[in-house]
């Protein structure tokens, strides 16, 4: 009985130095951030560590920024360069090179996901979890007196919607092709355009997520109405712009910039993650599958609503973690069964099966 005891001790300390040191697991817990370039002249004051940090700073942003409103990038503008290297795990120098009196250096960076949920949190700022998705993007501009449109041909946000994307943004866009039969129908529609959903056109490309942007072009303003459908969601939004002049190259970026900008924070605010909410949770797993335990680890690590978990205590028979939740117990339960956990909420302790 006594060497019974001693190896069920020694079994079970094992599975905890797996669960807790494997590199998986520390992978899961980070961002990855890759091919970061960076280039600096080869002068006589050159130093590569200054060059590193400026890679620190540009990993750092293109984060942040995939994970936060636009309305709240002035608020990390400031943060100095050993904030950012405190929320650094590891980087790597994937690529280096001299190129005319040139020093190219290309990086990956991986940033320590609590810490930098906890700095968000510092600032008052609820991220979003990084859900990259296809959208359909149908822009239809509007004249003044509602009598004409503009879909494919003498559209310049159609033209040039694409030419400009930034890596942080989460929203991939795919313009319809320039098919004639699509743009009469919207132009039998043109009398109850606000109300109709384009769903004899969208439901062509097989997308779960579209955007519908209709553009009423005044003397001198943009009226602007949008309708983003996802398969959970349906939201509409209004918004004007002043002295805007479409057909000027810096107005027309200009608006494509606002415009982007408001579709990837609506986007966001979908996705949005309440860091002040902690909820927990306690689930029981039976220690005698270790590699059921080892993926029940992997996929906590990679669900950025959960904001920590611990092993609180184990038995002969069980694993007892505590899960620390953002947000309501029932998106939790969704988001197991999503991912097809069987799990038994009926007693206080709930129980994967």
């Amino acid at each position: 009985m006594y060497y019974i005891k001693h190896l069920y001790i020694f079994f079970s300390t094992l599975a905890l130095i797996i669960f807790f040191f494997s590199t998986e697991v520390v992978k899961a817990k980070s961002f990855e951030i890759n091919d970061i370039e960076i280039s600096q002249p080869f002068e006589i004051n050159f130093d590569k560590n200054k060059v590193i940090d400026l890679g620190f700073k540009k990993a750092f942003f293109e984060l942040v920024y995939s994970l936060i409103k636009s309305s709240d990038f002035k608020k990390i503008d400031n943060i100095r360069l050993n904030e950012i290297k405190s929320m650094i795990e590891t980087f790597s120098i994937k690529e280096e090179k001299f190129i005319d009196q040139k020093y190219y250096v290309n990086l990956g960076v991986s940033f320590n996901k609590k810490k930098i949920f906890r700095y968000l949190e510092k600032k008052n700022i609820f991220p979003s979890r990084i859900l990259k998705e296809q959208f359909l993007f149908i822009p239809v501009i509007i004249n003044e007196k509602g009598n004409d449109i503009s879909i494919f041909s003498n559209n310049p946000i159609y033209a040039d919607w694409n030419k400009t994307n930034e890596r942080y943004q989460l929203i991939k866009y795919l313009l319809p092709a320039e098919d004639l039969e699509d743009l009469n129908l919207i132009k039998e529609k043109l009398d109850l355009i606000e109300t109709y959903n384009f769903n004899e056109i969208t439901k062509k490309y097989f997308l779960k997520n579209s955007i519908i942007c209709l553009i009423f072009k005044g003397k001198n303003e943009l009226r602007i109405l949008t309708k983003i459908y996802n398969d959970k969601n349906e939201i509409i939004k209004n918004d004007t712009f002043k002295n805007i002049n479409i057909d000027n190259e810096a107005d027309l970026n200009s608006l494509i910039e606002n415009l982007k900008n408001l579709f990837e924070d609506t986007w966001k605010k979908m996705n949005e993650i309440n860091t002040s909410i902690k909820v927990p949770i306690t689930i029981k797993i039976k220690n005698d599958d270790l590699k059921k335990s080892n993926n029940f680890e992997l996929f906590l690590n990679e669900i950025d609503m959960v904001s920590d978990y611990s092993i609180e205590k184990f038995d002969k028979e069980f694993i007892f973690y505590e899960v620390l939740f953002n947000g309501a117990v029932q998106n939790f339960i969704n988001i197991m069964k999503n991912e097809k956990y069987n799990l038994n909420t009926q007693k206080k302790v709930w129980m994967i099966e």
